[in-house]
């Protein structure tokens, strides 16, 4: 039984990867478009709305739907750092699309890469070289004038995707220094069923699972340390990710 799982998880995975080289060749040029767009909130705003609908025909293809619940959490007008738990490269791509407003993700530089795709992946991205400290700073100060502009930024405290039989990887500090420095409140996003459809320690793998995005309330970033902010938000994804999933 075991054996035609994994058959049938390697072929669906060439048919996703199908479907997602195809269908972003088709919203490639229109995305672009955003490059064009003088004002950065605008053509992020717009960037995002073509991020969205990709992901909106790519990921039922893929046999992963997504549904999106919290979304009323955050509050017109104001910016926020939006966190996520990270299992699977799945996750990548349901980051900043499904984040309502603006936002833009901290990421990999080498991912940038690629060609075409790392024109893409660029506009909505901060790239950082996490092997440098100098990239490091200036990911940091970006992020910054990202959230000035009325951007959300959409970050992995984990760092890395989770490789442990833990609910989640402990925490880096960088997303709650960030809040602290910005005073921007944090929203705890859970991710469920990623882990499932793309097993972190399995290659070329994937089943169609449907999966569920819930931002949780914000947590104020005020009159607390980043230590201290970090072990809350922690705690909140923990125990919601433990009782759904």
């Amino acid at each position: 039984m075991n054996t035609v799982k994994n058959i049938f998880a390697r072929i669906w995975a060439l048919w996703a990867l199908v479907a997602f080289v195809v269908t972003f060749l088709l919203i490639f040029l229109p995305a672009m478009v955003s490059y064009l767009i003088k004002d950065k909130r605008k053509a992020q705003v717009y960037f995002i709305f073509i991020s969205k609908l990709w992901m909106d025909i790519w990921l039922p293809l893929a046999g992963c739907p997504v549904k999106v619940m919290g979304k009323n959490n955050f509050e017109k007008g104001k910016t926020y750092i939006v966190v996520f738990n990270h299992n699977a490269l799945l996750d990548v791509p349901l980051s900043a699309p499904y984040v309502p407003g603006p936002s833009k993700t901290i990421a990999k530089a080498s991912f940038a890469k690629v060609p075409l795709f790392g024109w893409f992946y660029s506009k909505g991205s901060i790239l950082v070289d996490r092997d440098k400290e100098t990239s490091r700073i200036k990911s940091y100060e970006e992020m910054k004038r990202v959230l000035a502009l009325g951007i959300h930024m959409s970050i992995y405290p984990e760092g890395t995707r989770n490789r442990t039989a833990e609910p989640l990887k402990q925490f880096y500090d960088g997303a709650f220094k960030l809040a602290v420095d910005t005073k921007k409140d944090i929203i705890p996003c859970v991710i469920v069923g990623t882990k499932k459809a793309m097993p972190v320690h399995k290659a070329f793998y994937l089943l169609p699972v449907r999966l569920k995005m819930t931002f949780l309330p914000p947590v104020s970033a005020s009159q607390i340390t980043a230590k201290e902010l970090k072990e809350k938000v922690f705690n909140l994804m923990k125990d919601y990710y433990v009782q759904n999933n």
